[in-house]
């Protein structure tokens, strides 16, 4: 998957950069402080990298940001992994992000509205970016164990999740036998209190029934009087409600032929008198079937009682009983279980036998991985102007297992023929651990998955012959991949399929950054320059046009 097209607007400095890029190795050069970092930039910015207003161009509202890759299968897959169906069957993967001036950030996936997440996701799958303090890495140990599990193919996930569960079993075996005393005596009194509440084993949602139905029986003989009196009103042969309205409807009935608007008012009349006697046999039924019950009203005094008061001793509302019954209960089981010393002690063994297996395994990877990545990155530093030199990989037991395995990682290095291989911080000198750095990307980036890899400056501090090392490995690199390296070496620029020159230019609109493609006599100056500064002279032309013919008839070799 490689970088096809990018396009900026408004951002940092950039007004409107609109760049086809192509395969092969790109060198990406111009004076300082024109602006060779800004493509580097915005690309990390449109893989999910933090954002913030200060990207956006003084005097514009948003800097928007376009990059156009051409598409793998293992990217369509993780695109329809993540919901991105609709875009899944297409050649070309377009992302873009805006940012704005209150820092807040869009991202789209082909016109999907995408997280930073996923587009870092995406970004660790399309992209490899090296920068210039990338040695700088080579001195922290979990850097080094990143890189190295990385090339190792060793994914700590499994590792580090035997880990926390062995980690917990352990701390919870502790606990219980230091607090045994403490936990026998919280037991105990769990037992007391779940034994008394025992007694009236009340239910959740009892108590507001409970309250309904005491309500209810205390006041059943008021309630079958209103019921009774309510049958009398309605159903009085003489002035119940139920005669007084048939008798008004048969009054309407009887002159409906004279006033026809009689007839709507019968309707009403009829289902007003349906309606009271729905309500009458509705009384007559709940009579029926209803009756003072002593017994039941003091069963259900006895049990509120009881409940009022427990829920009194235990400081807790009526309501909050059944719950507090029932977190004793779960606490009860918990304290079982952590007084159970041979349980707790089989499960701790059983976690460590499990994160014992899975650290083998990654011990078993890196043992293997170990000679090889010495191998490879040894026979790179030849080139780079440590002939003879010699990198080690050593893997030291610890004392105690951590969540990241059995062993250290240390990077060693001995940059000259017979010496001792020391830890690469200690004993190599800033050139040499740029130089190291360098052999390390182009190592792993040769074993990697991105099809894009970019070289932001890793070649600072070297020059010469070893320049040119550098310049012939890229190109070597971007015969499989596509390369684009931000370089100040004529040596490195020299060597590249294509040149980007990143210049600054001034009109009433104030200062902005381009990106041009240079051919022929264009790359002659620009080497010219880099070679001998803003001044550039005949010799400096006749150098930099060597330079050129020099790398072209190497690479056709």
């Amino acid at each position: 998957m490689s970088l096809q097209h990018i396009v900026l607007r408004d951002f940092v400095i950039v007004r409107e950069l609109d760049l086809n890029l192509s395969g092969g190795f790109s060198a990406l050069t111009g004076e300082t402080g024109a602006g060779k970092s800004i493509l580097i930039d915005a690309l990390q910015l449109v893989l999910g990298a933090r954002a913030d207003s200060g990207v956006v161009r003084e005097g514009a509202s948003r800097a928007e940001i376009c990059a156009e890759f051409h598409t793998t299968p293992e990217i369509l897959e993780w695109l329809d992994q993540e919901g991105f169906t609709d875009i899944a069957s297409d050649d070309h993967l377009l992302l873009k992000r805006t940012i704005d001036t209150q820092g807040k950030s869009r991202a789209w996936i082909s016109g999907g509205p995408a997280t930073a997440t996923q587009l870092r996701a995406l970004g660790d799958r399309v992209l490899d970016i090296h920068g210039q303090h990338a040695w700088q890495s080579l001195t922290r140990p979990e850097a080094v164990r990143g890189l190295f599990d990385a090339y190792a193919g060793v994914n700590l996930q499994s590792l580090n999740q035997a880990w926390t569960h062995w980690r917990q079993t352990t701390q919870a075996l502790h606990a219980a036998r230091t607090a045994q005393a403490t936990l026998q005596e919280e037991r105990e009194r769990l037992l007391w209190q779940i034994a008394e509440v025992d007694k009236l084993s009340p239910v959740m949602d009892e108590w507001a029934d409970l309250n309904s139905q005491h309500t209810r029986l205390s006041n059943a003989q008021a309630l079958m009087d209103a019921a009774q009196s309510a049958i009398n009103a309605l159903e009085d042969d003489d002035n119940g409600a139920l005669h007084l309205l048939t008798k008004a409807q048969d009054t309407l009935q009887d002159q409906t032929d004279v006033e026809p608007e009689f007839s709507a008012l019968v309707d009403v009349l009829a289902s007003s008198l349906a309606q009271a006697g729905d309500v009458a046999h509705s009384l007559n039924a709940y009579l029926s079937r209803t009756e003072l019950d002593p017994a039941r009203l003091q069963t259900l005094d006895d049990r509120m009682s009881l409940w009022m008061s427990l829920a009194r001793r235990f400081k807790r509302t009526s309501q909050e009983l059944p719950a507090l019954h029932q977190e004793w209960k779960d606490r009860l089981l918990q304290l079982d279980a952590a007084t159970n010393l041979n349980a707790l002690e089989g499960t701790e063994s059983k976690a460590g036998a499990a994160y014992q297996t899975q650290a083998r395994k990654v011990s078993q990877a890196r043992t293997l991985a170990a000679p090889k990545l010495a191998n490879a990155i040894t026979q790179a530093m030849q080139g780079l102007g440590m002939q003879g030199g010699r990198f080690e990989v050593q893997l030291e037991p610890v004392a105690q297992a951590t969540a990241s395995g059995l062993e250290t990682i240390t990077f060693l290095v001995a940059g000259h023929p017979g010496g001792t291989p020391r830890p690469v911080g200690k004993v190599a000198s800033g050139g040499e651990l740029s130089r190291i750095a360098l052999a390390i990307a182009v190592t792993t980036s040769e074993l990697g998955t991105a099809q894009t890899l970019i070289f932001d400056e890793v070649d600072s501090g070297v020059g010469g012959a070893v320049a040119e090392t550098v310049g012939r490995l890229m190109k070597q690199l971007g015969q499989d991949r596509q390369v684009l390296a931000v370089t100040h070496l004529p040596q490195v620029a020299a060597c590249a399929d294509h040149h980007l020159l990143v210049s600054k230019r001034s009109d009433a609109k104030g200062t902005s950054s381009q990106v041009s493609v240079l051919t022929a006599d264009a790359r002659v100056r620009e080497i010219a320059r880099m070679l001998g500064g803003e001044k550039v002279s005949d010799t400096t032309l006749a150098h930099a046009h060597e330079m050129l013919q020099t790398s072209t008839k190497a690479s056709q070799k």
